[in-house]
């Protein structure tokens, strides 16, 4: 296994100025990122790189909070993750999700009322196998021949009212936005954040266990809108979110979702948002080029894509 990435940032946010802070001295919280294995190239599924960005945002905008990242999908010495106030998952899914040898103390931190998030791949686990559990705790995932992932741009224009989305804009995006997700009966908990009506496009694909079947085919040609991104109270009172963007690395150097991810995240940990968000730091080019697990390709064209993700430098 990957030597264990250890992270305690405790980037305090500026003195005196307590609308910018979402947690107080009271309220410490200490969130563990479990970052998968390399795992589709450079720029994409960057789970490390990404789980850096996000706990570097969230401790620059939040006193007292102490981000860990581990690396290998799932720590060497479990017992970091006792105490834990959430849990966030950015890895492989499906039958590599490295959840699935830990059901049983993952069990045991959920039911002590542990936050959970999963990104992107992070939500997809077999139905067979752990579809079950993730159900319970994240109130929904991805579950073959039902769910699609096509890349595409969703435009989000409108957001609910909910903490998670405090000081987050409306935006657009281009990514590998999962949508179609199996949720709980009645959605009961279930509060979309991300909702956007995907383009008949997002169809092309023949029918298979992620790229199409009757029932999504169905709502497309309806028009009818879908969820890429939710927050779930779970019956205990733990809060899990789930997020379904997050292949293209370049996307945390969108300030909207790097904001609306950081603030869910935090929100997860049992901390309130305050009515401005958190004041996350919007990652440069440079930044999200540096520390990824692949070499950069000889071809790669940052200006490309600078303009293309209209990052910052």
């Amino acid at each position: 296994m990957r030597k264990i990435i250890q992270r305690a940032l405790a980037v305090s946010v500026l003195l005196g100025c307590g609308f910018h802070c979402c947690i107080t001295p009271a309220d410490e919280r200490r969130i563990a990122f479990l970052a998968g294995t390399p795992s589709h190239g450079y720029g994409s599924h960057e789970h490390l790189a990404g789980c850096r960005i996000l706990a570097e945002a969230i401790e620059g905008a939040s006193e007292n909070v102490k981000c860990e990242v581990y690396a290998g999908g799932w720590p060497e010495d479990a017992s970091v993750l006792d105490g834990a106030a959430a849990i966030v998952m950015y890895c492989d899914g499906g039958a590599r999700h490295p959840a699935l040898k830990h059901l049983d103390e993952l069990e045991v931190h959920m039911q002590r009322g542990a936050g959970l998030v999963c990104l992107h791949y992070g939500i997809e686990v077999p139905k067979d196998d752990g579809g079950a559990h993730f159900l319970r705790w994240l109130g929904g995932y991805f579950e073959e021949n039902w769910s699609v992932n096509p890349h595409w741009t969703a435009n989000f224009t409108s957001l609910p009212m909910h903490p998670v989305t405090r000081g987050v804009k409306p935006f657009e995006a281009n990514d590998e936005w999962y949508f179609h997700m199996r949720f709980v009966p009645d959605l009961k908990g279930i509060t979309p954040i991300l909702v956007a009506v995907p383009p008949a496009e997002t169809m092309v694909r023949p029918d298979g266990p992620h790229s199409g079947n009757p029932a999504v085919r169905e709502e497309v040609g309806k028009g009818l809108p879908q969820t890429m991104a939710w927050t779930y109270q779970r019956p205990n009172g733990g809060r899990s979110f789930g997020f379904s963007g997050g292949h293209y690395h370049w996307n945390w150097g969108n300030p909207e979702i790097i904001k609306l991810v950081s603030n869910a995240i935090v929100w997860t940990a049992g901390a309130e948002i305050s009515e401005a968000g958190l004041t996350t730091q919007r990652p440069t080019l440079a930044k999200l080029e540096a520390g990824q697990d692949e070499e950069t390709p000889s071809k790669y064209d940052s200006q490309k894509v600078k303009q293309e993700f209209k990052l910052i430098d």
